[in-house]
């Protein structure tokens, strides 16, 4: 199934938007959004869809999604079934990495909260060694206002940044629509892996449109990206087969060839070590995806 794109609506007077959910159902399909989303369930247990993340929620977790990450959380039955008695209460923030100004990242203080938010584009599961003064953060903030709901919002990106015990959830970037908009040299270098990861790119063609060397490129590349071109796209190619495979549209064989796979045997290996899963394992997922 399709992810759908959401539009988060944040009041003018505030830079990013909370709000509190008691009913199960709410935003309840396979979807994605341009802001960062920080959500606590404080009551409430199901089954976690994150990129192709499939894993157990209960009450008490914290999860970090990033941008244009698709998600989506599907209660226990129990929950919508007025005999049970089974009420939710979920506190969700949504907001932009750039909420405190284009700059305020950039700064060398802020190191660990930038690398936190770029590890949110795999989504991340708070642990529970930082999850109690987050709760009770996220509870301070709802009732907050002015420049108070800013300094705590700060404050818990801060502390999932120093949570070394914090796991990333889908195995592989799922492609986004987006790029990288500067023009740096690196930054061009991604855009053209993500315009043309669906063909053949050689080492030689890419040092050749970087204007650098066959010799300096893998160590270029490695240390502003902080892992090799190749494992980078194969990261994006696989991503984006799981994007395919979920939405169902494609057959396996259709969407080796899209994704730029040229080898059956090759394709099958390299994203079962990626994701655990074989394609065909994949496929029978979408069904989950139908809301209620």
């Amino acid at each position: 199934m399709r992810a759908q794109l959401l539009k988060i609506t944040t009041p003018a007077i505030n830079s990013f938007s909370i709000r509190r959910d008691i009913v199960p159902h709410v935003n309840n399909r396979w979807h994605y959004h341009r802001e960062i989303e920080l959500i606590y369930f404080k009551n409430g247990s199901g089954t976690q869809f994150i990129g192709d993340s499939i894993k157990p929620f209960k009450s008490g977790n914290i999860v970090l999604v990033g941008s244009h990450l698709p998600h989506y959380w599907k209660f226990d039955d129990a929950y919508f079934s007025p005999e049970e008695g089974k009420t939710t209460d979920v506190i969700v923030i949504h907001f932009c990495e750039d909420f405190l100004g284009e700059c305020f990242l950039n700064l060398p203080e802020n190191k660990k909260i930038r690398k936190i938010l770029q590890e949110s584009k795999k989504g991340i599961q708070v642990q529970d060694n930082s999850s109690q003064q987050i709760r009770m953060l996220m509870e301070q903030i709802f009732f907050s206002v002015g420049a108070k709901r800013l300094i705590l919002l700060l404050e818990i990106l801060a502390i999932i940044g120093n949570d070394i015990k914090g796991v990333t959830l889908s195995s592989t970037d799922f492609l986004s629509n987006t790029s990288i908009k500067d023009n740096s040299p690196i930054s061009n270098i991604y855009n053209y892996i993500l315009a043309n990861f669906n063909q053949k790119i050689s080492l030689v063609q890419l040092a050749d449109f970087a204007n650098i060397s066959v010799a300096s490129f893998s160590r270029y590349f490695k240390t502003h990206i902080g892992i090799t071109y190749k494992h980078f796209l194969l990261d994006v190619r696989v991503g984006q087969a799981c994007k395919l495979l979920i939405e169902g549209r494609m057959n396996v064989k259709q969407i080796r060839y899209e994704c730029g796979f040229q080898n059956v045997v090759s394709f099958h290996k390299q994203f079962k070590e990626l994701t655990g899963k074989s394609p065909l394992e994949y496929h029978p997922f979408p069904c989950v995806f139908a809301g209620r």
